[in-house]
C-alpha cells in the first residue's frame, strides 16, 4: 500500500507541474485541468517518493511536480510493477500503461545533474474510473478479480 505524497497538474505540456492539495481524475480523459489529459495513454504520469527522495540525496534540487509528474506515491516501487497494473485510490482506478518515456530534448534536470530518472522510473496510466485524489490518500495495487468481485456483490 501507499500514499500520494503530491498531486501535480500544469495547463501547458513541455513545464514542471504545480503541486496542489487534490485534482479530479476523469474516466478515459485524465486529470481535469492537466495539459496531458485526453483519449491516449499517457493520461496520468506517476513516480515514487523513494525514487525521488534517493535522486535529491545525489544533489538534485527537484520538488513536487518537476519531472512532470501528477502523482508522487511513497510506498509502491512503480518500475517493478508490469503494464496492466490496477492502481487504487479512493473512487478511482488507474490502469498502468506505459513504464519510463523518452526525456524532453534533454530536460532542465538531465542538463543540471547529467540524469533524469523519469526515463526509467516514471509510468504512465489512464483512468479507468473517476474520482477525486487528495494528498495523504492511500493508494494500493489491485487486480481485475478485486474489480469484478465488487461487481458480483453489488448485484
Amino acid at each position: 500500500m501507499g500514499k500520494v505524497t503530491a498531486v501535480c497538474t500544469s495547463d501547458r505540456r513541455g513545464v514542471q507541474k504545480t503541486p496542489g492539495e487534490r485534482a479530479r481524475f476523469v474516466a478515459e480523459h485524465g486529470i481535469e485541468g492537466d495539459a496531458h489529459a485526453g483519449a491516449w495513454h499517457r493520461q496520468v504520469s506517476l513516480i515514487s517518493a523513494e525514487r525521488v527522495e534517493e535522486f535529491r540525496a545525489r544533489g538534485a534540487d527537484v520538488g513536487p511536480g518537476a519531472f512532470g509528474e501528477n502523482l508522487i506515491v511513497s510506498g509502491i516501487d512503480f518500475r517493478t510493477l508490469p503494464v496492466g497494473t490496477l492502481l487504487r485510490c479512493g473512487d478511482v482506478l488507474l490502469e498502468m500503461t506505459q513504464i519510463g518515456k523518452e526525456c524532453h530534448s534533454h530536460c532542465a534536470i538531465r542538463q543540471k545533474m547529467g540524469d533524469c530518472i523519469m526515463p526509467r522510473e516514471g509510468v504512465f496510466a489512464r483512468v479507468l474510473k473517476g474520482g477525486t485524489i487528495t494528498v495523504g490518500d492511500e493508494m494500493t495495487v489491485g487486480s481485475d478479480s478485486d474489480e469484478n468481485a465488487s461487481s458480483l456483490s453489488d448485484q
